[in-house]
C-alpha cells in the first residue's frame, strides 16, 4: 500500500506485520516473598509417597517438556535457590530434588502483551546469498505479564526489490547463562559512585585494596573483610554496600548457545536497576578506525521508579556484554550512537530534557558529560516533544536521522532531518510533514495513536524503516532515500 506524504514523497508500507506470540515462554524463579512459605513447600513435597513424587513429576515433565528444550537443568537451577532452606541432616532423592525445583519455577509469556519497537541493523553472516540480498537482525521489545520488558531478536533476508522474507521462528526461547564474574576497571567504577554521590570512605577502603581490573569476586571478598572487621558503623557500611553491589550487578555478561535459532534468545531483566524492564534497545553496526564492526545498542533499564541508559556490546549476538553508561548527558531515555566516530570522537544523539533532540560527543564510549541542542519543536505535530527513532544513518548527502514528534491527544509520528556529514551539529534539511501517521488501524493498541521506530537501515537505495504501531505490534516501511531527502526543506531556506 502507497500512503503520499507530500510532494512526490511516497512510503510503501509493506504487507509484513510482526505480532506477539503467547506460546513463546521462558522459565522463571517462583519464590514467595515469605522465605518461611518455602520451607512449608519442601516438607509438602517430601510428605508424598516415593510413588506419588514420581508419578508427578513423570506428569511435570510430559506436560512441559514440549515447551522447555532442557527442564532438567531449569529445575536444577531453580532447586539450588531454595536448598539452602532445607532442614539440616535432611538429603532429598533426585526425584524430590526435581519436583522442588519444579514447584519454585514459573512461565512467563514475553510477548504476551505486545512486540514493538524494533530497531533493525545487517546480519554478521552475509554469505550464500542471492545478488542483492541483505540477511538482517531484527531486535525488539517484547513485553509480558506486569508489563516487564525484554529483548527478543528476529532474523531474515531483504531481497533487490526489499522483500522481506524472515526465517522460521524457533517455538522454543532460551534465557542465557549469566556470567556472574565480570570483570571491572577500578577507576571506572569510582567514577560511577562519585556521580551517584556514593563515593565515601567505605568505597575507598574497599576499592583501594583491588587491582586496577577487579572482579565481582574480589569486590565481594574485600567488602566482606570489611563487614567483619567493621571500621564504620554498621549501618553506613550496609548502605554503602548496597549501593556497590548495585552497581556492580548493573555490568554482566550473557552467553547463548551459538548452534540455537537467533529467534530463541531474549536477553531478560537482570539486574536490580532492569527489574522493571529493558526498554527500546536501538542497535546499531559500528566501524572503528580499522574497518572492525561491533554491534552497539543503547536501551533504558527501569526498575519501576527510576530509568538509567546503558550500552550493549555484541559481536555476534551469541555473547552480549552489558555496561553503564556514565556522566551528565547520559542521563535520560533515547540514546543513539552514530556507526562511526566523527573527527576522532564518538558521537551520539539524545534528549537530555525529554523535549529537544540534542547531540553529545566523547572520547571515552562509556562517558558522556555534555550535550547541546540541535533541534527544537517546529511543527505543529511535535509542539509536545522531539527524539530520535534510531542511531542516525550515513548517505552521501548528510546523517539522515529518523525523529518522532509528539502532537495533539499525544500522536505520535516519525519525521527525518538531515545532519551534516562532518559536523552533525549542523541540521542541514527537515521534513515539513512527518514522513509516517498513524493510520486507523495502525492507531489501537496498547498506546494508541503511536508510531515508532528504534532503527533503520538503507538498502537497495530504499531506507527500510521497522515500525511500532501503538506499542502492540509492528510493521515495516521503505521510502526512496533520494526522493526522503529531495523533499527535505533547506534548515537555511526560510521562504
Amino acid at each position: 500500500m502507497r500512503s503520499k506524504n507530500h510532494g512526490k514523497l511516497l512510503v510503501t508500507r509493506k504487507p509484513n506485520k510482526i505480532v506477539g506470540d503467547t506460546s513463546r515462554v521462558i522459565t522463571r524463579p517462583h519464590l514467595p516473598e515469605d522465605t518461611k512459605r518455602i520451607t512449608l513447600i519442601i516438607e509438602r513435597i517430601r510428605g508424598l509417597s516415593e510413588s506419588r513424587q514420581q508419578k508427578l513429576l513423570t506428569q511435570i515433565i510430559k506436560n512441559f517438556s514440549g515447551r522447555h528444550e532442557d527442564l532438567t537443568h531449569i529445575f536444577e537451577k531453580h532447586f539450588s535457590l531454595v536448598k539452602k532452606h532445607i532442614k539440616k541432616g535432611i538429603l532429598l532423592s533426585e526425584t524430590e530434588s526435581a519436583l522442588v525445583g519444579a514447584y519454585f519455577t514459573k512461565e512467563y509469556a514475553i510477548e504476551s502483551a505486545a512486540l514493538f519497537n524494533p530497531s533493525i541493523v545487517p546480519h554478521p553472516v552475509q554469505d550464500h546469498l542471492e545478488e542483492g540480498s541483505l540477511r538482517f537482525v531484527m531486535s525488539l521489545r517484547a513485553t509480558g505479564e506486569g508489563h516487564i520488558s525484554s529483548i527478543v531478536f528476529r532474523s531474515g533476508v531483504l531481497n533487490r526489490y526489499n522483500t522481506f522474507r524472515f526465517d522460521p521462528v524457533s517455538e522454543f526461547v532460551e534465557t542465557p547463562d549469566l556470567k556472574l564474574n565480570p570483570f571491572y576497571k577500578r577507576k571506572l567504577f569510582q567514577h560511577k559512585l562519585k556521580e551517584m554521590k556514593a563515593d565515601n570512605d567505605i568505597c575507598s577502603c574497599v576499592l583501594n585494596t583491588l587491582p586496577e581490573e577487579f572482579s565481582k569476586e574480589q569486590l565481594v571478598r574485600e567488602m566482606g573483610r570489611l563487614h567483619k572487621h567493621p571500621h564504620f558503623t554498621l549501618n553506613k557500611q550496609y548502605k554503602t554496600f548496597e549501593i556497590i553491589n548495585w552497581l556492580s550487578d548493573s555490568n554482566y555478561e550473557v552467553d547463548f548457545h551459538s548452534d540455537h535459532r537467533i529467534s530463541e534468545r531474549v536477553i531478560f531483566p537482570v539486574s536490580k536497576n532492569e527489574s522493571r524492564g529493558i526498554e527500546d534497545a536501538r542497535f546499531v553496526q559500528f566501524f572503528d578506525d580499522t574497518g572492525e564492526s561491533t554491534y552497539y545498542a543503547t536501551y533504558t533499564a527501569y526498575n519501576g521508579v527510576t530509568i538509567l541508559p546503558q550500552l550493549i556490546e555484541t559481536k555476534d549476538f551469541i555473547s552480549f556484554k552489558i555496561t553503564m553508561l556514565n556522566g551528565k548527558a547520559a542521563q535520560d531515555k533515547g540514546l543513539a550512537l552514530f556507526p562511526r566516530k566523527i573527527n576522532g570522537q564518538f558521537a551520539m544523539l539524545s534528549r537530555q530534557d525529554g523535549e529537544n533532540n540534542h547531540i553529545m560527543f566523547s572520547k571515552h564510549l562509556h562517558f558522556w558529560r555534555t550535550s547541546h541542542i540541535i533541534q527544537r519543536p517546529e511543527y505543529p505535530w511535535e509542539f509536545v516533544q522531539i527524539g530520535n527513532c534510531g542511531s542516525p544513518i550515513e548517505t552521501e548527502k548528510g546523517w539522515i536521522v529518523l525523529t518522532h514528534g509528539v502532537g495533539p491527544m499525544r500522536q505520535y509520528c516519525i519525521g527525518a532531518i538531515l545532519l551534516d556529514l562532518e559536523n552533525p551539529c549542523k541540521v542541514i534539511a527537515r521534513l515539513e510533514q512527518p514522513l509516517l501517521i498513524p493510520t486507523e488501524k495502525e492507531r489501537e493498541g496498547y498506546v494508541p495513536n503511536v508510531v515508532y521506530s528504534c532503527g533503520s537501515i538503507i538498502h537497495s537505495n530504499e531506507l527500510v524503516i521497522p515500525y511500532a504501531m501503538s506499542d502492540i505490534n509492528s510493521g515495516i516501511a521503505t521510502v526512496s532515500v533520494n526522493n526522503l531527502i529531495n523533499s527535505m526543506r533547506k534548515v537555511t531556506d526560510r521562504s
